[in-house]
This record gives structure tokens, C-alpha cells and sequence, in this order.
């Protein structure tokens, strides 16, 4: 058997190891932390099965942030209200409206440009309670209130409420699948089967 045989592509069997998306978006490219970032992950245990460095389409981005779900765009604008609320902000005169459904547009707006203004990473990961262990290694969404030792509470300082004000979305250096199910729906938006990789790493024998 070639050695190559041992990367045969092959679909995800029933039983296999948890599996979960990490988008290492264009500001954790520009500023050189792919490798820092992919050696947390593996360091962790978790496996590398996919990966490619792409510049995302609009029609992509849409589909993964589920733009045209009216409840989904409400939520981002609800969060945006919050956002403002707390840091004693008023919304309605930072961007002329205070509904949630228009602000949902914008922030969504904001997203879109910000990944698609560089090259991205996708990666596959497999492991034991990837879903959830990826999610605590990445730390908050918000930099600001992630703790020293994740991802984001070592390389990142912003907020939403900088991001915000400056019509932009928050550079957080990664986005991660937020559960199983949502997981298993990025896997199949952004990697094609024959993306895919089984292998075994050292030790797994």
C-alpha cells in the first residue's frame, strides 16, 4: 500500500470523533497568528482534517450568518442595543435608528466587509468534545471580557463598542462553531468532502 493511502479522503463515519469549524478571519492573518492559533488547537489534541486559506464570496458569508432570517438579523441589532446600553451610548443618534431589525442589517453589513477584506482560514478540527473545548480555548466573542490564556484574551483588545461606533465588525481573530448543530452545518458550508481527511496522528495507535 503507498504511503499516501494513509490520507485517504473519506467521509465522516458514524462514531467519530466530535468535529467543529474555526475561521481564522483576515485581522489573525494580517498580523501573522495562524500558526500560534494552530498550535493551541493541536497542542489541545485536536486534529487537523481540513484546511485551506480562501478569500470568502458574499454569497458564503450570508449563508453562514443566516442573513436572511429576520430573527437572526433582530438578534444581532437587539445585541448591538445592548452593547450601546451599557456603555451609556445612544444608538439612535450614533446611526439614526434605534430598531433592531435595521441595526441587524448594518452590524451584518459591518461582518461582511470585514471578512472579505483579506484571505481567511478554515479549518476543519476532530477531537474528543471538540465543539466545546475549542469554545473555551477561543475565549468570549467579545475580546474585551476574555480571559488571559484563551485566544482572544491574549491577542485582542476590541469590543463592540469600538467596533460599533467605527461601523465595523469586532476584530476578534477567529470565528468558532457555537454548538454540535451549528458545527455540522459549517462543516458542510465551507468544505467539500473531498476536503476532507482521515488519518491517524502519532500516538493514536
Amino acid at each position: 500500500m503507498e504511503p499516501l493511502k494513509l490520507f485517504k479522503r473519506s467521509a465522516r463515519k458514524k462514531g467519530s470523533m466530535e468535529r467543529t469549524v474555526v475561521l481564522i478571519k483576515p485581522d489573525g492573518v494580517k498580523r501573522g497568528l495562524i500558526g500560534e492559533i494552530l498550535r493551541r488547537f493541536e497542542r489541545m489534541g485536536l486534529k487537523i482534517v481540513a484546511m485551506k486559506m480562501i478569500r470568502p464570496k458574499e454569497e458564503i458569508l450570508h449563508k453562514h450568518y443566516v442573513s436572511d432570517d429576520p430573527k437572526t438579523i433582530e438578534r444581532l441589532g437587539n445585541k448591538t442595543l445592548k452593547t450601546y446600553s451599557e456603555f451609556g451610548k445612544n444608538a439612535k443618534s450614533d446611526f439614526g435608528t434605534d430598531d433592531p431589525f435595521e441595526l441587524g442589517k448594518m452590524v451584518v453589513g459591518w461582518l461582511i466587509s470585514y471578512m472579505t477584506s483579506g484571505p481567511v482560514i478554515a479549518v476543519l478540527l476532530e477531537g474528543r468534545h471538540a465543539v466545546e473545548n475549542v469554545i473555551s480555548l477561543a475565549g468570549p466573542t467579545m475580546p474585551v471580557h476574555a480571559p488571559p490564556g484563551s485566544i482572544r484574551g491574549d491577542f485582542s483588545t476590541d469590543s463592540a463598542a469600538y467596533a460599533n461606533e467605527e461601523k465595523r465588525g469586532v476584530e476578534n481573530l477567529l470565528h468558532i462553531s457555537g454548538s454540535k448543530e451549528e458545527a455540522a452545518f459549517e462543516e458542510s458550508l465551507w468544505f467539500a468532502e473531498e476536503e476532507k481527511h482521515s488519518y491517524k496522528r502519532a500516538g493514536e495507535d
